[in-house]
Parts: structure tokens; sequence; C-alpha cells
């Protein structure tokens, strides 16, 4: 993970268990065990560290908040006057800890839920098919039982991959389909070849073209085959320098 930015003097939330009956502002969520634990629902701040992997440091008034992103979030929200940004957070509640997990609007927090609520799939899967399909995206590859599409998703096979299509089924509201986009420019940026999917998907992400065009460069000359997650999070990763 990068460092922080020089001056900076957050800390790391320390994300523990709460005595019984405790509850807090934010609101409460009790565990399978009586424990009831904080329950975050939105963070606003900055940005102070990051990596390629998508997990980031929030300092929050000062509390630097550890949350796991898709890939390509922070380029789909905008930061204020101040350089801070909004995630919409989800709350997973572990054995030992808590977990958060940040995302740049309610849809997205929305398909993550929905995407835990397949036969085994966890945090980590959910997060991985929304850093290489956000959520839009993501409906329309359900509406059309598009199986190639989740080629190359880290932790996605056939078997889940094919349980993602039938689960999902009629539970992300569907992007009715144009003339103008929608799946006709996803698959004319497959037949461009690697470079023009990943900048597609770069600029789909937010990203500025020129950003996007850059962080292509950066990648030089690449196998055909590559999955498009995995040329996506070098992309991202040269975005961060």
């Amino acid at each position: 993970m990068a460092k922080a930015e020089k001056g900076q003097a957050s800390r790391v939330c320390p994300l523990t268990r709460l005595p019984r009956g405790h509850t807090t502002a934010v609101g409460a969520l009790t565990a399978e065990d009586g424990r009831v634990a904080a329950m975050i629902g939105r963070l606003t701040g900055k940005v102070v560290a990051h990596d390629a992997d998508g997990l980031l440091v929030l300092d929050v008034a000062g509390v630097g908040y550890e949350v796991t992103t898709p890939l390509g979030t922070l380029g789909r929200t905008h930061a204020d006057e101040a350089g801070r940004v909004t995630l919409w957070v989800h709350t997973h509640v572990r054995e030992e800890a808590l977990a958060l997990y940040g995302f740049s609007d309610e849809g997205e927090r929305a398909a993550f839920r929905v995407l835990l609520g397949v036969s085994n799939v966890g945090p980590k899967i959910a997060v991985a098919v929304l850093g290489a399909l956000p959520a839009p995206e993501l409906a329309r590859v359900i509406a059309q039982q598009d199986l190639g599409a989740m080629k190359g998703i880290p932790g996605v096979g056939k078997k889940i991959a094919e349980r993602l299509l039938l689960e999902l089924r009629d539970k992300l509201p569907e992007v009715p389909v144009t003339a103008a986009g929608g799946l006709e420019r996803r698959d004319a940026a497959s037949a461009g070849g690697g470079d023009e999917r990943v900048r597609a998907a770069l600029v789909g992400m937010g990203f500025k073209p020129a950003e996007a065009d850059r962080a292509v460069a950066a990648l030089g000359e690449r196998d055909p085959s590559t999955p498009l997650g995995t040329l996506l999070k070098e992309a991202l990763g040269h975005l961060s320098h």
C-alpha cells in the first residue's frame, strides 16, 4: 500500500469487538454470538493511502479507516473542493473483526450485497466481480446471460460464473441496450483488441480519456488472450503512481 502523504496524522481505526449492548451513532449489528458491532454505512474523507488491489485508507476527521474497494472505485467517485470523497460502505462481520467494503454509490453497494447472496460467493469474489464489471455492466451481462464476460475474473471459475448468471437473474435492474452504447460498446471494444478493451473500461470507470491512454501505453504489447481483469489491475497500478 502506498504511504500516507507527508504530514498526515491519521490513525487506522481499530475495528474491534464492542461490549454486549453497546450502540453507536452509526447504528448497530448483532453477530451470531450476541455481540453487537458498530455498523458504518457511509464515509466521507480524504484518501491518504491506496494500492492497486483497491485497498485504501480514508482519513475521516483524523481517523484512518481501512476500506476494500472494487478496482476503479476511486475513478468513479467525485472529490469535493477539499479533496474529500464519499464511499458507501458495507460493514462485514467476521469472527474476529469487522471489514469495511466501500463503493462509489448506493447502486454498487446494492449489487455487492446481491452478490453476497449467491451460493459460495464471499466478499472477495464479489469485489473482484464488481472490479471487472461495474454494476450497470454486470446487470447487462446477467440480462444477456453472457458467460464469456465472466472469463478471467479472479476467483470466478465456470461453475461460479454459471451460478451467478442463474441466481442473479431478475435480481439486478436491467439496463436497456441501445444502438448508441450498452453491450454494443463493450463488444466493439473487445473486437478492437486488448488496448481498446482496457481503455473503454477505464473511461467507463470515470477516468479521463487522456488518463486511460496513458495507462494503456504503460502496459505495452500484451498477449491478446490476457484476461481483462489482469490488464485492468496493472493499468490501475500505473494510474496510482
